[in-house]
């Protein structure tokens, strides 16, 4: 029974070194793993925007705070921007969508 003590003791440090290198190399290809890309709205757009569609378009929930609104058509803008290679029309699209969700169109007319 002697024997079979220090046995255990370096079967569990064995398995305990192995574990932790394992941790460390999955820990490493987790920091340096590319960043997740945000799929943007794919598809044709209706005549008249609902707030739905405009919520899909920017990427937010259609009970977003207003804040929250400006932050995701400035991010959607910088990647479609016709300044930087995108669309005049998806730029114009992306702002129609930014006004409706804020309450707001052309002429100061409410959306509702």
């Amino acid at each position: 029974m002697a024997v079979t003590t220090p046995l255990m003791a370096g079967i569990a440090v064995a398995a305990a070194a192995y574990a932790s290198r394992y941790g460390i190399q999955a820990w490493q290809a987790f920091k340096t793993r590319p960043p997740k890309l945000r799929k943007f709205y794919e598809g044709g757009f209706q005549p008249v925007m609902t707030k739905r569609e405009a919520a899909l378009i920017l990427g937010v929930r259609e009970r977003t705070p207003a804040d929250k609104v400006r932050e995701a058509h400035r991010r959607v803008m910088v990647a479609n921007h016709p300044d930087a290679g995108g669309s005049h029309y998806l730029a114009s699209k992306v702002n129609e969508a930014k006004d409706v969700m804020l309450g707001k169109t052309k002429g100061g007319e409410s959306a509702f």
